[in-house]
């Protein structure tokens, strides 16, 4: 069971090394704009705790894995300020994950939409079922997935961005993903997934801490413009919700 808190829910768990930081919100495991900004802060602290080698970025319970940003707080957005600072949300949680010292592990136990699909690509390994199929249907709203878009074509490419991004209303299952690079590995179910998770993050945490800061470093070079570039992404796509094919496309899918 997931959580029924309407501005969702975020533990964060230290055992042995490994950080297991867990969201989970009733509508899919949707993000509010509150989750955003708690995440990012949870993921800055984390950089700097060195008693921290590996960090485990998973939602709650057997479905969703993530479905994105709140649609009910992208409906309210009335002018370009509130856009700007709506889609800066993810920009400020990828950009965290990017600059985090420690290696982020993703398990993801379910599909995945938009900004979900986005923090899967800012992960640097990613566990994921069979169930974990992944869609970008931010072109059936009318707005584009500019934000997220640097960060899932370091995974997939071009080629798989576009593939994504102009089929927005086609789901890419679990083996789409992993033969792109989006998933490390795929599994059948939840329960294989986690003991091979377990495993796996023990083994990471065993290593030399300096030594997987240093190659989380070298992973993501050539990124160090994204601070920028990503909030100029939001600042684009903040206007693009305000238009009149965006407000009816957005209020028709509400129906």
């Amino acid at each position: 069971m997931g959580t029924t808190r309407t501005n969702g829910s975020l533990y964060t768990n230290i055992q042995n090394g490994v950080a297991t930081v867990e969201f989970g919100h009733p509508a899919s495991n949707s993000f509010v704009s509150e989750m955003l900004d708690r995440l990012t802060k949870i993921l800055r602290d984390l950089s700097e705790n060195t008693a921290v080698s590996v960090i485990v970025l998973k939602s709650e319970g057997d479905r969703a894995f993530c479905a994105g940003a709140s649609f009910d707080e992208l409906l309210a957005v009335s002018n370009h300020r509130e856009g700007t600072a709506f889609f800066s949300g993810f920009a400020h949680v990828i950009n965290a994950m990017r600059a985090c010292a420690q290696p982020i592990i993703g398990r993801v136990q379910g599909k995945a939409v938009g900004g979900g699909v986005g923090l899967i690509s800012a992960c640097d390994y990613v566990f994921a079922t069979e169930d974990a199929a992944v869609r970008l249907s931010e072109l059936t709203i009318g707005i584009a997935p500019l934000v997220i878009a640097p960060a899932v074509k370091r995974k997939v490419g071009v080629s798989g961005l576009a593939e994504l991004s102009l089929a927005p209303k086609e789901w890419k299952n679990a083996y789409w993903a992993k033969d792109n690079g989006l998933f490390s590995k795929v599994f059948q179910n939840i329960k294989e997934m986690d003991k091979e998770l377990d495993f796996f993050t023990s083994q990471l945490a065993s290593y030399n801490r300096e030594a997987l800061v240093a190659l989380k470093k070298v992973l993501w070079e050539g990124t160090g413009n994204w601070d920028e570039l990503l909030l100029s992404r939001a600042a684009i796509t903040g206007e693009l919700a305000l238009s009149e094919q965006t407000r009816k496309a957005m209020e028709a899918f509400k129906k």
